[in-house]
């Protein structure tokens, strides 16, 4: 986490959380979502506009990055500051992308190393590293391949619904509030 950061948690320890406002999609591609974006939709809906609007700034994208983390509930967060911006995932927390060497790097740029790989009824590939949980870039796929075909990886069957429980993530902080 930032110093600023920490600094301005210290200075005003009591501003209110804020849900529904950032997105993160299973390419590892950050959303705004202002009302408009939220009132056409959850962010996972496939709803025309429920996305809102990709993220392009690298710096405010770095930032976010080095600022993001999960709560005890398994609620993944961006710390803006004193204010702390709950994050809809469209997929899962992390998004993994493979190495041409087969190691992997989350969407932040974290190198990890993988202990667990699954794959779903849906053919999507999930990697659980110390970092966290994750799902696999389709863009990756053919380098996922490869380390499945040479023993680097031995994907365990899973079902899509049991992957929050099972890796304590929540899809949609949102949800879990009366603001739904």
């Amino acid at each position: 986490m930032d110093d600023i950061v920490k600094l301005a948690m210290a200075k005003w320890p009591n501003v209110p959380d804020c849900y529904g406002w950032l997105g993160l999609d299973g390419r590892g591609n950050w959303y705004m979502r202002d009302e408009h974006s939220q009132h056409c939709g959850a962010f996972d809906s496939k709803q025309a506009g429920a996305k809102g609007s990709l993220l392009q700034h690298d710096k405010l994208i770095e930032f976010i990055g080095r600022n993001y983390s999960s709560d005890a509930l398994g609620q993944w967060f961006f710390q803006n500051g004193p204010q702390r911006v709950f994050v809809e995932l469209q997929a899962t927390p992390l998004v993994w992308r493979v190495q041409d060497d087969l190691t992997v790097k989350d969407h932040i740029g974290r190198n990890a190393q993988v202990q667990e790989c699954l794959l779903d009824e849906f053919g999507h590939l999930y990697l659980n590293t110390a970092l966290g949980f994750g799902l696999v870039h389709t863009q990756d796929m053919g380098l996922a391949a490869e380390a499945v075909e040479q023993g680097v990886w031995l994907p365990q069957d899973a079902q899509a619904q049991d992957l929050p429980a099972r890796f304590v993530f929540v899809k949609s902080p949102l949800a879990l509030t009366d603001r739904a």
